[in-house]
Formats: C-alpha cells, structure tokens, sequence
C-alpha cells in the first residue's frame, strides 16, 4: 500500500483544524487535493486564501514524499507510467480486446446506452471480477457500488460468483453499497470515497447512474447552469479519486433522443459537455437480437474507433457463442 501521511504533517494545519479535516473524512494527505480552495474554506469556516495555503503545502508536502509527480515530466516518464495500469475483465474477450485489457485503473470509463443495454449487468459483473487474483483478470481487492436508482442487486452478484467459483457470501461481503437518495447526498459519498477506499481495501468503484439525480432534481433550462456546475465538480471529483488512488471508476450514464437528426443513431447521452469532457473513456453500449449487445468506442485518448459483440447471460457479462 502507497505511503499516506496525516493531515496533521502538512505545515499550516494545527490541532484543531487536523479534527476538523478528519471529521469531515480526510484523513490522508491526498485527500485534501480533492477540493478546491473555494470548497475547502467553506468545509472549515476560514478565509479562502488559508484553504489555498493548506492544499499548496499538502502538494508539496506529497511531491517531497514522491507521492504525486512533479510538475514537469518527461513524455517517456508518462509511457512507462502508462504500462503500470492495471486492467479489470470486463468477462468478456471480445470487450476486454477492444479496451485493450479490460476495465483500467486510474480513469473513469463511462458506459452509455437506452434501458436494457447492459450497463448495470457490466457493473455487477466488474464488481465480482475485481476480487478475482490478477492472473484471472482481476485485481484482489474489494468493490464500492454506489446505487442512484435502485439497480444493484444482491442476488445478481450470487449468481455471477458462482459462476466464477467464488464464495456468494464473502464476494458479498467484500462489495460496499451506498444507496445515493438525491444529488446532495452523491456528492457527500464522493467526498467520503478517499476514507472507503483507504479502510476497505477498494480497487474498483460503479456508480449507476452517475447523471440521473442531477437530471431529476434540476430541471428546466433555469436550473441548467446550476446543474452543470455541480455536475461538473462531481465528474472532476471522481477523476482526482481514481488518479490519486489508482481506483478503477466506471459511471452508467442515460440517453436521451434528438428529434432533429435526420439520419444515423437519434440518441445522446444525457449530462453534455461537462460528462463527455471529464470521463477518460466513454462507450455506448447498443441492443442487438436477443440477449446480445454492441459496444461502441466514442471517445478514447488511446483507442481507436472500434465495437464489441458481448452478451448478457445470467453468469454475467460473457462473449456469443460461436
């Protein structure tokens, strides 16, 4: 496990303001540079300009430590780091090539697609697969699965254990549930996610759907600024988590129709620019015959344009039969 160091160490933070951090969930250094400066002095009552001397110091007190980068590297620096990722199966071959291994580390990889099109049944299954040893796709550590709308299913997670050999029982155990009543609480549980990850041993965390409480609670076009603001703090926020703490994150996202395409897929995923810029990889996911589906590479850094045929089976996600 990475080196952490208590808040108390960073210069600027006495007793008093070390309890009031660690009350609030931050425990760790890395934490603190979760939060902007604006954010920070609200959490703790003080003027902003001492919240941007607290995080700068924790910065610097990790960059010492070499536990972030500096600020300057090299881009053979940034190849090498890339080759240290790990990947999570996916369960099926055929997705697992087109993500070039799987489900990654670090990024937060965003699955969009209409009702039915497997995102929840993919967020089950990466759930199950992380606790798998690395030499069968997974990476032996626990899953956090944080439920908008009421889909995670305890008996899924059975069946698809069983299928794989695992205990139904400790795979259960080893999966953490938040169930996320309103866009207040979400962002709360994204706040809370450095302490989860740190107490329960977390290599993978599901959030489905990611958009939809934002989506119902702020509607209309004079709640849309509103709403992409903190739609925009939430995404950036899950990002900072899976870099800082080498967490495999994948988001559910919504689709809505465009009444005036004429031609080709009518559907967008719902939450604009603000999703599409801040996810590292963004898949749609489409409906064929039956139970098989289709994924599509959207937006990638690396990857290029390609889909998969996968489907859905009661084991989980899985490759057609040929």
């Amino acid at each position: 496990m990475a080196e952490e160091i208590d808040v108390k160490e960073v210069p600027g933070v006495g007793d008093v303001t070390a309890r009031k951090l660690r009350e609030l969930g931050i425990i760790d250094v890395k934490a603190l540079l979760l939060y902007s400066p604006i954010q920070l002095a609200e959490m703790l009552n003080t003027a902003v300009e001492r919240a941007e001397r607290i995080i700068l110091s924790a910065y610097n007190l990790l960059k010492e430590r070499g536990l972030v980068e500096d600020d300057f590297v090299t881009a053979d620096y940034l190849l090498e780091k890339l080759s240290r990722r790990r990947y999570i199966t996916t369960g099926s071959r055929n997705l697992d090539t087109l993500l070039r291994g799987g489900v990654v580390t670090g990024a937060v990889t965003e699955f969009y697609g209409e009702f039915g099109s497997g995102k929840t049944q993919l967020c089950h299954t990466l759930a199950v697969n992380v606790q798998l040893p690395e030499e069968e796709g997974g990476l032996d550590k626990n899953a956090i699965y944080i439920d908008t709308e009421k889909t995670f299913s305890p008996s899924r997670i059975v069946e698809i254990a069983n299928a794989r050999g695992l205990d139904p029982k400790e795979t259960l155990r080893r999966i953490v549930v938040a169930r996320a009543f309103n866009t207040t609480h979400l962002l709360l549980l994204s706040h809370s996610l450095p302490k989860k990850i740190k107490e329960n041993n977390i290599g993978f965390i599901a959030i489905d759907s990611a958009v939809a409480p934002f989506r119902a609670e702020y509607i209309g076009r004079g709640k849309l600024s509103e709403r992409q603001q903190l739609l925009n703090r939430f995404m950036h926020d899950l990002l900072r988590v899976a870099e800082l703490y080498d967490v495999a994150i994948v988001i559910t996202n919504q689709v809505q129709a465009q009444p005036d395409i004429m031609f080709g897929d009518p559907t967008k995923p719902v939450g604009g620019h603000v999703v599409a810029h801040a996810v590292t990889y963004r898949i749609y996911l489409k409906k064929s015959k039956k139970n098989i589906r289709i994924a599509m590479i959207i937006d990638s850094p690396e990857h290029p344009p390609g889909e998969a045929v996968f489907t859905i089976t009661k084991d989980g996600i899985s490759d057609p039969e040929t």
